[in-house]
């Protein structure tokens, strides 16, 4: 799903981020308005468990569960992620390949979760992503993430220099014969702690613009169907 704004943005839920204290663990911080739910509760208890492994914790993820992902390997400090998406009833489309949703699903917080981890300190989110099919996905498909060094030169340098950045991610699915099917272009944002702006870019302004006159149209409308009661009111006590 599209990219949260939480310590870890997407990823947080799942690879867990360090918040406020309590009983000697670190717990979730989540969004201001959102409500706490026994599930939110479950998988921080589970992503701030230490003796559960990285690659439990994302088995275990609740849609990443029903979806029957498997974590296959990670490893060189979240630089170098594998995990296994099964073709089944569940995720099959009407065309008999994998459908994409699965695949974008799965696609969406790896990256930013291996910024969160290898940058710890910063909050991570998915900031988009383009899912390119290149052929159909005819049998279990393979998640592929690499954390290329230069793009980690190029982080550290942003966050000296600037406190952020915003690196971009190519990854994909393939075949068990090696096969590629799903080009993936992932584009994360890393910001301070604390960071509260929006991750979806602003609306244009001419998008605003229209927004604003559609409003101003429809409190006129309004406006003038309350005085026209209030007129047959006057009009019907009158008589």
């Amino acid at each position: 799903g599209g990219g949260a704004g939480g310590d870890q943005g997407s990823g947080g839920g799942v690879g867990g981020s360090a918040g406020a204290k309590k009983h000697g663990r670190a717990m979730m911080s989540p969004a201001k308005g959102v409500k706490v739910t026994w599930m939110m509760r479950l998988m921080e208890y589970v992503t701030t468990m230490k003796f559960f492994s990285e690659k439990f914790k994302i088995q275990m993820y609740p849609p990443f569960f029903l979806m029957r992902v498997t974590v296959k390997e990670i490893s060189d400090g979240w630089r170098r992620v594998r995990c296994k998406l099964p073709l089944n009833i569940l995720s099959r489309n009407p065309g008999g390949v994998m459908f994409g949703g699965f695949q974008a699903c799965l696609a969406d917080p790896i990256p930013a979760i291996a910024c969160g981890r290898i940058f710890p300190g910063y909050s991570t989110w998915t900031r988009s992503m383009t899912v390119e099919f290149v052929a159909g996905g005819t049998g279990d498909l393979y998640f592929h993430f690499d954390f290329p060094p230069e793009i980690e030169e190029q982080v550290r340098r942003d966050l000296e220099a600037k406190g952020y950045s915003t690196p971009s991610f190519e990854c994909g699915y393939y075949l068990k014969d090696g096969t590629l099917t799903t080009k993936i272009t992932n584009v994360v944002a890393i910001r301070p702690k604390g960071y509260i702006k929006a991750s979806s870019p602003p609306a244009s302004d001419e998008f605003k613009a229209s927004r604003l006159v559609k409003l101003e149209e429809t409190l006129k409308e309004q406006l003038e169907k309350e005085q026209e009661q209030e007129q047959e009111k006057e009009q019907e006590k009158a008589k």
